[in-house]
């Protein structure tokens, strides 16, 4: 259960995930250097629009993927909330693949090991498998995957990077 586990917030604070019960959560690897960066502008939205309804927005740094997230947690904090206006938490960077790979995101993987894809993808994972990257398996492909858990804890969801958050609104009204 997606309760069972413990994360680090930005200062390196352990922060179990049983803080979130009964919540929705959008869970996303995110880089601070990435063409889909612009996407916390929809985030931030998606968190104004529904966090006093229930939904919760963690956000997960990752370099895995050209190192698009360089900097420290704080420096990544800054640069969301100063060039975004973020206000949903932020924790500290995490490995999504691999064996280093956060505990949390192989259950997530697990619980949802493919992506709904989106139409704007463009050959994404093409490109991406052009470039050396893995892009078949439950690993993530790309910043900016998104995992949709409902306020019982269970993964309903995972979104390719192409997905934007404005796309997921009506799905996350129907969980709150």
């Amino acid at each position: 259960m997606i309760y069972d586990y413990k994360i680090k917030d930005a200062k390196g604070n352990v922060v179990s995930m049983e803080k979130y019960k009964g919540k929705v959560l959008l869970i996303v690897n995110t880089a601070t250097g990435c063409g889909f960066t612009p996407q916390y502008e929809g985030l931030q939205k998606l968190y104004d629009k529904f966090k006093d309804k229930g939904l919760e927005i963690l956000d997960f740094p990752c370099n895995q993927f050209f190192e698009q997230a360089p900097g420290s947690n704080d420096e990544i904090v800054s640069f969301c909330s100063l060039n975004y206006g973020t206000t949903f938490e932020t924790f500290g960077k995490v490995d999504v693949n691999g064996e280093n790979a956060d505990e949390l995101y192989k259950f997530l993987k697990q619980e949802a090991p493919s992506a709904n894809e989106d139409e704007a993808s463009n050959g994404l994972y093409d490109k991406l498998a052009n470039l050396g990257f893995k892009t078949s398996g439950d690993d993530i492909k790309w910043n900016f995957t998104k995992f949709l858990v409902d306020r019982n804890g269970k993964v309903v969801g995972r979104f390719a990077p192409t997905y934007e958050p404005e796309k997921l609104e009506n799905i996350i009204e129907d969980l709150l």
